[in-house]
């Protein structure tokens, strides 16, 4: 079908575009006008509400309910202009399905795209985990003709989205030019208010830019390396505005797909935001990748609480800037109030308003979904929920993350396993150089209760089927084996250790465990037998490792060994020392996922005592003379017993959060 046709059929989507009224490219000196760009942001491809690892509907979340915001702001302003963050593509079991087991045809637009031509987007950007597929696949999905290495060329682009993508940032090495194109100035048709009073129909040209993080030369190095390069994002942005500006750009918006970050500039930083919003020519700021909700009055997030950040009206710099969450759970709104000199569209700034619209209208209450989006894509929604019905083995205990950060190991030794025998193996078969070195395997609880409770993984004892292994790991990483010594070992260890707070053992009150600005999935845990370890939460971040040993020795600062984990952490994701991607002796080209299914399928069925009990990390025993508190799910104290995890109880079935968690006490003195 020719995006021609997709466009028609898009029409009827959204009623509104059929007046097709001759617009005049200048309105009248005192003409106004009210334009309202509206954000989605990390949609992550939840494209319905629908939690495919526990194959259940799930309210809080999907693109669906977001398209109704979309239709309600489009009935209260007459002119919207509606764009896409990125961190569009991946991110749910549908990604993955249309990515790696049945991908659309050169003919054919991938599921989220279809949504978005539906609804009129009329442009966008491309986040970090747009790469995560590769380049062929980000090439063909989006309609493109990249000239990089490995990238076919074709006669014709394939099928993609009906909307402009752009992307500053990133460049070809093959011809030193953007892989998208930089920006596009939209002619953006409105209705405006004549001085007296009357419609006046109008066109103001908006100039979109985009940015992504540099790190995805780390974050997916195997992809990008040799193929494209990150050039300096502010420099970008000093010259592409002003150019755009003298092409007719009355209105400068940037998609910026990061956060803010106040921290002298860097090239290579990753959110830029901050910095951006004082580039000349800027009018709004379009912000994602955090996750976050802007603006929020009552956040409590350092980034949005920086000089020049108004959490309250969403201004940054005083330029409007809005950040819609994830998952399709916000749109973000941003109100332009413009007015005409009889020559050109200009915003006044002391007019505007900025919000992030929920999909939530009260506790467990949320707008219905838009039937006519489910139906796009139900083919494809009921051919993943069939495909990761899959079985591949059984297990014999229940597999979760609720206490993994006390020290449950039940839903991460079966991956280490995995991850180890695979590197074992391979290493034995192909890297004799190698042979001798212990074989040692890290992974993260990915799901740890953020954003809700929902959020955590926790897999039945019984059939294991193919969305278990994803909610056990989560992202469609490669394995990949670094080389490290003991003193790296440590280093790693105690940056994981990162996720707790600084226990002070003299206070009365209580204090959280749990450091809920420092990621999950940067809590690396080691699960052997082999390896023992202590946490002294009492001491500062970067010396809290203690009695480190392999098999009841002391760990050497220069004994070597091999960690398997991921080509993320490998590259240099999270930031963890030495992990640069210059010790990397396996680079595989096998998913971590599939090695961990192939793994299950070979066990047949994992028993706690061979997959789910080998802790190698503990608390150093403190008394404190007050609680220790950190939050899970109510009720499952029990559950943590049979893991072996003796010393939490529960405060408070309801911690006040409004997440639907417990408040629960771990005594450290055990």
């Amino acid at each position: 079908m020719n995006r021609h046709l997709r466009y028609q059929i898009g029409i009827a989507f959204a009623p509104l575009l059929l007046i097709l009224p001759v617009y005049a490219a200048q309105a009248p000196n005192g003409s106004t006008a009210l334009l309202a760009v509206l954000e989605t942001s990390d949609l992550h491809s939840n494209v319905v509400g629908y939690d495919y690892y526990k194959l259940a509907p799930d309210a809080s979340i999907g693109f669906d309910r977001t398209a109704t915001l979309i239709r309600q702001a489009r009935k209260e302003f007459a002119n919207t202009l509606l764009l896409d963050n990125g961190d569009t593509i991946q991110g749910t079991a549908f990604a993955d399905y249309q990515a790696l087991v049945k991908p659309p045809g050169c003919d054919q637009v991938l599921g989220i795209y279809k949504i978005m031509n539906a609804l009129g987007y009329e442009g966008g950007t491309v986040g970090n985990h747009e790469f995560n597929y590769g380049l062929p696949f980000l090439n063909q999905i989006t309609g493109s003709s990249f000239k990089v290495k490995d990238v076919q060329p074709q006669a014709r682009p394939c099928a993609g989205p009906d909307f402009p993508i752009v992307l500053a940032n990133i460049h070809s090495l093959q011809t030193n030019q953007p892989l998208f194109a930089p920006y596009k100035i939209i002619d953006k048709k409105i209705v405006a208010t004549g001085k007296d009073g009357k419609r006046v129909e109008s066109t103001v040209k908006v100039g979109i830019i985009g940015f992504t993080p540099p790190e995805i030369m780390s974050w997916d190095k195997r992809w990008l390396e040799g193929r494209v390069t990150p050039v300096d994002i502010r420099a970008s942005a000093e010259r592409y505005i002003p150019e755009m500006r003298k092409k007719g750009a009355e209105l400068v918006v940037v998609l910026g797909h990061s956060g803010l970050d106040d921290a002298a500039y860097s090239p290579k930083m990753e959110h830029t935001n901050w910095h951006l919003a004082k580039v000349p020519g800027v009018d709004v700021v379009l912000m994602g990748h955090s996750h976050q909700l802007f603006p929020n009055k009552d956040s409590s997030v350092p980034q949005f609480n920086l000089p020049g950040v108004d959490k309250v009206r969403g201004l940054v710099h005083g330029v409007p800037a809005v950040m819609p969450s994830q998952w399709g759970k916000h749109l973000g709104v941003v109100q332009l109030h413009l007015k005409s000199d009889g020559k050109r569209w200009t915003v006044e700034q002391d007019k505007t308003v900025v919000e992030a619209r929920s999909t939530q209208t009260a506790p467990k209450t949320f707008v219905e979904p838009d039937a006519q989006v489910t139906a796009l894509v139900r083919a494809e929604h009921e051919a993943t929920i069939a495909y990761v019905k899959t079985p591949v083995g059984r297990s014999a205990f229940r597999m979760t993350t609720y206490f993994a950060d006390v020290g449950d190991p039940s839903a991460l030794e079966v991956v280490n396993r995995a991850q180890a025998e695979y590197v074992g193996k391979y290493v034995q078969a192909n890297l004799p150089q190698y042979a001798k070195l212990p074989v040692l395997s890290v992974t993260a609880p990915f799901k740890a209760g953020f954003p809700t409770v929902a959020d955590y993984t926790d897999v039945p004892a019984g059939d294991l089927a193919l969305n278990n292994a994803a909610d056990l790991y989560l992202f469609p990483n490669s394995l990949y084996a670094v080389k490290v010594d003991g003193a790296g070992l440590k280093a790693w260890l105690e940056t994981a250790a990162g996720r707790f707070n600084t226990i002070d053992p003299s206070k009365s009150e209580a204090q959280e465990l749990v450091n809920a600005r420092f990621p999950s999935f940067n809590f690396d845990t080691i699960t052997s037998p082999d390896v023992r370890y202590e946490i002294d939460v009492t001491r500062a971040p970067g010396d809290r490792i203690r009695k480190l040993s392999y098999q009841g020795k002391p760990v050497d600062a220069s004994q070597e060994f091999l960690v398997a984990t991921n080509n993320y952490r490998a590259s240099g994701g999270g930031g963890f020392p030495g992990l640069d991607g210059s010790n990397v002796v396996l680079a595989s080209p096998d998913n971590n996922r599939d090695i961990l299914i192939d793994y299950i399928r070979n066990a047949k069925e994992l028993g706690r005592k061979a997959q789910g009990s080998a802790r190698s990390w503990r608390f150093a025993p403190v008394k404190t003379a007050g609680p220790v508190v950190f939050h899970s799910a109510p009720d499952l104290v029990g559950l943590a017993q049979e893991a072996g995890i003796d010393n939490v109880s529960q405060l408070q079935a309801d911690d006040g959060s409004g997440k639907g968690t417990a408040l629960y006490a771990v005594d450290l003195s055990k």
